[in-house]
């Protein structure tokens, strides 16, 4: 069930929109009246396991978005480039005439022990998750503050951004620097009312299946895991929509009052 349209007149842009939360996060936004720039890389990485999202993955996004009766700016290019996330965002503008929402929602993941990840699992790792993220930051923020309406910011990091989960260091370092980036911006911006937080996950059902990387880790390893990996709440595993409805909330006025917070949505998890 969505708000009524609480996004009405906005405009809002996501990376890593061709699927999962980008996906439902686009399709949320734009339920409650809002127009959408996205982009995807819609490629697949050389260190993750499962496929990467596809054009016709971004094309159903477009699809799903303009049923709600809303308009989209939707295309391919990669976190890692600053001049095409750049290009994107301002084609997007320019149809569309401003910016109120920026989604850093693009990241990758894989598992493996901290001292074997490779050094192209790293850098790879580090350039989507991290680096991607500052870029686009740093191509929404000049939009926001000559607009001089404020705005609000949210980076999707992970339950892996504020605890050390074992298997998954090299995809933690980047999702605790988003969280750090995050609370460093969410102190520059403030005088322009420009908000900007972090949503904190567990397990969310996006088709980045971590099955084949981390199964055998946990049973090789279930003697020293503990509780690290156990919800307070009896669930396992959330959906994109769930999140979503999250993160429109955290962008709207009725959380006018957060900035630089951490919003877990986790089953429990952090509290363990």
């Amino acid at each position: 069930m969505t708000t009524a349209q609480r996004f009405d007149g906005k405009v809002v842009f996501i990376t890593g929109a061709a699927r999962g939360q980008g996906r439902a996060e686009a399709v949320r936004f734009a339920e409650e009246g809002a127009n959408i720039i996205a982009l995807d890389a819609c490629a697949e990485f050389t260190s993750t396991s499962y496929p990467g999202a596809t054009e016709a993955d971004l094309a159903e996004t477009v699809r799903l978005v303009e049923a709600t009766g809303r308009k989209i700016v939707a295309a391919k290019a990669d976190v890692r480039d600053f001049d095409a996330v750049s290009k994107v965002l301002s084609d997007g503008i320019a149809q569309f005439g401003r910016l109120d929402v920026v989604i850093a929602n693009a990241g990758i993941c894989s598992g493996k022990l901290s001292w074997e990840v490779t050094l192209e699992q790293w850098r790879e790792t580090v350039d989507v998750n991290l680096t991607g993220v500052f870029h686009t930051a740093k191509a929404a923020i000049p939009y926001l503050i000559e607009q001089g309406e404020g705005g609000a910011m949210v980076f999707t990091s992970s339950v892996s951004g504020l605890k050390g989960t074992p298997f998954t260091a090299h995809y933690a370092a980047t999702k605790h620097g988003i969280t750090g980036l995050a609370k460093a911006m969410a102190n520059e911006l403030g005088e322009h009312k420009i908000r900007v937080n972090t949503v904190h996950p567990a397990g969310v059902e996006t088709g980045m299946n971590m099955g084949p990387d981390m199964q055998p880790l946990f049973e090789r390893f279930a003697h020293t895991l503990g509780p690290i990996y156990m919800n307070s709440l009896p669930y396992a595993i959330a959906q994109p929509e769930d999140i979503a409805g999250v993160v429109a909330w955290v962008c709207s006025d009725e959380a006018q009052y957060l900035t630089g917070v951490q919003v877990p949505v986790d089953f429990g998890n952090l509290n363990r």
